[in-house]
């Protein structure tokens, strides 16, 4: 089993999206059992209990992807509860490789856009907080693309 928790700077746009995204991948393949725990939180707690950005909730609803999780910020405990930590840019990696309490929880760090397949332009998901509907959309392209390898990197051997 294997718990899974997402990162971005607030928790409103990139890491709830791309937790719902992934949450869909892991249902579609009927493999619940093998990820009990998808979770996303943020860096900061400046939008903590929150809904994720009407924009995000909006493009998202387009395709078919309800956003329901309410912000939080990064806990140390959360280093002890998930077995990869996904970080949405090269910023949140660096945070939170700083944060990680022991040299082996750095290597459960990882960024989201190494798993991109079909976008090889792109070396982060980027924020698209200060963009347009445009920007939204980029975003679910991509978290789209690199959850649907993240699943199959992770994918219980016994089921390929």
């Amino acid at each position: 089993m294997m718990n899974i928790l997402f990162i971005c700077l607030g928790n409103i746009c990139r890491s709830p999206l791309a937790e719902e995204v992934f949450r869909q991948k892991v249902k579609q393949a009927q493999l619940e059992a093998h990820f009990p725990h998808i979770d996303s939180a943020g860096m900061i707690d400046y939008h903590e209990g929150e809904l994720p950005d009407v924009r995000m909730r909006t493009a998202a609803a387009h395709r078919g992807l309800r956003l329901t999780h309410r912000s939080r910020p990064m806990q140390a405990a959360d280093f002890q509860r998930f077995d990869l930590i996904v970080a949405m840019d090269a910023d949140n990696l660096r945070r939170l490789r700083n944060l990680a309490p022991r040299p082996e929880d750095m290597e459960r760090v990882v960024l989201l856009s190494d798993y991109l397949t079909h976008h090889p332009d792109y070396a982060s998901i980027p924020d698209p907080y200060y963009g347009d509907a445009a920007d939204f959309d980029l975003v679910i392209d991509l978290c789209d693309d690199a959850c649907t390898q993240l699943l199959e990197t992770l994918r219980p051997t016994s089921r390929k």
